[in-house]
């Protein structure tokens, strides 16, 4: 059986497998410069990307009884005689029979291939930037940056690709990809920022336990790389990440602590949810408390949820850390937290992710003088985005 011939076409490609044979030959017919393999257990389309298109295939399957059908762009960048296999491996895959053709993979194996297809898409990908707020100003105290997988064949979450780089053993790697997509068009932002005269950007990045602990993300080595792009430690906070449990807490306060020397921020992401407990804040001292959004939503009324909240707020007054309130989507949410003594504020009521650092979406009225009717009312009120508001202080 041979998937190409040295006449092959060049060009991007893609794959539609099915066991339903007649339904592959009808999209053969209606697709130009396509060519069919008939296989044991089924048959496959290769053609070029242009003109084998989802819309061409969803009518043909909904005539022909919406049979199961996989369908996958080819990579290019693999060799010549394990291109066609691998995109074969994954169309089947995709179909949901792989187990009834003996064809089924461990599910290690299937995210071991969905990180190589992550990888080799690396100009795909999107770096977005979610203001947090500063509750009392209304400006913005910094960007937490967002990766935005874009897999076009195999859409995936970020929080998809980060548990199955977790269950591989690749996190490490996975941490190294994504900070370097960010560094590099955080330092784009930044230089475009100094041309004009604008006052240095603050910049919030994920890393898990697991890359903190590795020599690769040593306090040193984060500081040459955002160095190496025209940012400085105190333009950046170093977010640890929830979706692992921390088994040994010692050397990761000892990083913590080489970070907060060198002057970044260190903050503890989902704290009251998960594994970021209150020992585990306590243990590390974090310059940043992130207040999980479970916790945030429905406060307003929630006694308990309330009363976590305060905790929080004296907890990281005695260790002198600002709260970052995540998730906040209601004005009357807003009100309660900032009520309740929590600094900052993150979530789409105060600005959503967005490809350029948009300004905080609202401002907090001015409060009435005394003997005025609203003397004792002070309320956040949404306004439309402004780019050119955004303020960000250079030290923590």
């Amino acid at each position: 059986m041979r998937f190409f011939t040295p006449a092959r076409q060049q060009g991007e490609e893609r794959l539609l497998w099915s066991r339903d044979t007649r339904f592959v030959a009808r999209v053969g017919q209606a697709v130009q410069g396509g060519r069919i393999i008939e296989l044991e257990s089924g048959a496959c389309l290769i053609a070029p990307a242009p003109n084998l298109l989802e819309s061409i295939i969803e009518p043909i399957a909904d005539a022909s009884g919406s049979p199961p059908y996989g369908f996958v762009a080819v990579d290019g960048r693999q060799a010549e005689a394990e291109r066609y296999i691998t995109a074969l491996s994954s169309a089947v895959q995709l179909s949901g029979i792989a187990d009834r053709i003996g064809m089924a993979q461990s599910s290690q194996i299937i995210q071991t291939k969905t990180l190589d297809y992550f990888f080799n898409l690396q100009h795909n990908h999107q770096v977005y930037f979610q203001p947090i707020v500063e509750l009392a100003s209304g400006t913005v105290y910094e960007y937490e940056c967002l990766f935005r997988p874009v897999m076009p064949m195999l859409p995936q979450s970020i929080s998809a690709i980060v548990q199955a780089a977790i269950d591989t053993t690749r996190s490490v790697e996975l941490d190294a990809f994504i900070v370097r997509q960010i560094l590099n068009r955080a330092g784009e932002l930044q230089q475009s920022r100094s041309t004009s005269g604008g006052e240095p950007l603050r910049f919030s990045i994920n890393l898990t336990p697991t890359s903190l602990l590795s020599r690769r993300f040593e306090a040193k080595a984060i500081a040459a790389m955002i160095r190496e792009v025209g940012l400085t430690p105190r333009q950046v906070t170093v977010e640890c990440t929830e979706q692992q449990a921390v088994e040994d807490v010692v050397p990761l306060r000892r990083q913590a602590k080489a970070l907060r020397r060198l002057g970044f921020g260190f903050a503890i992401d989902d704290a009251g949810a998960g594994y970021a407990s209150f020992a585990l804040v306590a243990a590390l001292r974090p310059s940043i408390i992130k207040i999980d959004r479970q916790i945030i939503h429905g406060i307003r009324t929630d006694d308990a949820k309330q009363a976590l909240v305060e905790a929080f707020v004296s907890f990281g007054r005695r260790i002198g850390a600002r709260l970052v309130a995540e998730g906040i989507e209601t004005r009357r949410e807003l009100a309660t937290l900032t009520g309740l003594g929590v600094e900052l504020g993150q979530g789409f009521l105060l600005g959503r992710p967005s490809a350029q650092p948009n300004g905080s979406r609202h401002r907090p009225t001015r409060v009435a003088r005394p003997g005025t009717a609203g003397a004792a009312i002070r309320e956040i009120v949404p306004t439309l985005p402004n780019p050119l508001s955004v303020t960000s202080p250079t030290t923590d």
